[in-house]
């Protein structure tokens, strides 16, 4: 009888494991749609005026990875991989999970780019997440016409990439202990990487960009800190809340505000604010569309809903909110059942 017990529980884990080999391996797709291809160029960019307060080696400059998709000429460049070289260290949960290989960006590695310029979306991650985990919503704005610069925050995501090399969250910059005060210290580093970034994109690719025309975009802690960012460039034309929440003494903002699962918020100006019924805080990250096994998908943060319906939603929410504060497009948010208007204060 034991001998039976033991080869049943041999098979149900054989089964299990086969079958999760076969989900990891089988093609998932965030590529974009819209009326550009898109292009990926991958930076390391060194803010000279800024020592890193996080480092844990001192007095370095502050250097962030970052990942820009914008418009291409089409049929240019070779195809991308989702996490290239030591990216690759984003693959946390092994069979558990899409293998990295099997997902198609629908993008190109440094192509040329599209004749026109371009108004410029700063996007960051939430805290411990890198930009490219973010590339479903980032390609797909990319696609209807803008420059996407997403900024990994080093020294706070659990993997930046410079040089090359891989480089892990510090204590001063991904604290265990996340109190009110270490977390507005984050903030206000992250904000002043925003802004960087979106003047660096400028410069970067001279002649295609319009600087003078920037949106902030930021998921969980990076909306405070795209919040922030708007707040204190004169070029901001709007800012989104992806899931976030403002810490105490957030800035006031009168530019336009799309808030997506981000409940009520206090402030001047236009805000837009909508739930996303059944949606988790990763489901606006390339985790709603993974392929994961189910104690995996369990334990994260996903929600309920389709993941890839949640990325179309957002996506179309995204569209609409960044022709209202670039064209100004009068806002009509995007049908769907599944959205509902949330209640907003103000200030």
């Amino acid at each position: 009888m034991r001998r039976i017990v033991v080869v049943s529980v041999i098979v149900v884990l054989a089964g299990l494991i086969g079958y999760a080999t076969g989900q990891s391996r089988a093609a998932v797709d965030v590529g974009p749609s819209g009326p550009f291809a898109v292009g990926v160029g991958m930076h390391d960019w060194t803010d000279r005026s800024r020592y890193d307060q996080f480092s844990p080696n001192g007095g370095e400059p502050r250097t962030l990875s970052a990942w820009v998709w914008y418009p291409a000429v089409p049929g240019k460049g070779a195809p991308s991989r989702y996490a290239p070289g030591a990216w690759r260290g984003l693959h946390r949960y092994g069979i558990a999970e899409t293998g990295f290989d099997h997902i198609r960006t629908g993008t190109r590695v440094d192509p040329p780019q599209s004749p026109g310029r371009f108004p410029v979306v700063v996007l960051l991650p939430g805290l411990g997440l890198s930009a490219p985990q973010y590339q479903a919503i980032a390609a797909g704005m990319a696609a209807r016409g803008y420059f996407v610069a997403g900024v990994t925050p080093t020294y706070s995501a659990k993997l930046t990439v410079l040089n090359g090399h891989p480089v892990p969250a510090s204590r001063a910059g991904d604290p265990t202990d996340q109190n009110g005060t270490v977390l507005a210290s984050i903030v206000s580093v992250w904000a002043a990487d925003a802004r960087f970034a979106a003047a660096r994109t400028a410069v970067q690719y001279n002649g295609h960009v319009d600087p003078s025309r920037v949106v902030y975009v930021g998921h969980e802690l990076g909306a405070a800190a795209a919040v922030s960012a708007c707040h204190s460039d004169e070029h901001c034309a709007g800012a989104v809340s992806l899931a976030g929440t403002m810490l105490a003494g957030s800035p006031a903002l009168s530019r336009p505000r799309l808030l997506l699962n981000s409940g009520s918020s206090a402030g001047r100006g236009p805000v837009m604010a909508y739930t996303i019924g059944g949606a988790g805080k990763l489901a606006f990250t390339d985790y709603a569309v993974y392929r994961l096994a189910w104690p995996v998908r369990r334990l994260l943060p996903l929600g309920s809903r389709d993941g890839r319906q949640t990325l179309d939603i957002t996506g179309g929410y995204l569209d609409a909110f960044l022709a209202t504060s670039f064209r100004g497009t009068p806002w009509h948010a995007p049908a769907s059942p599944f959205v509902r208007a949330d209640d907003v204060t103000s200030g």
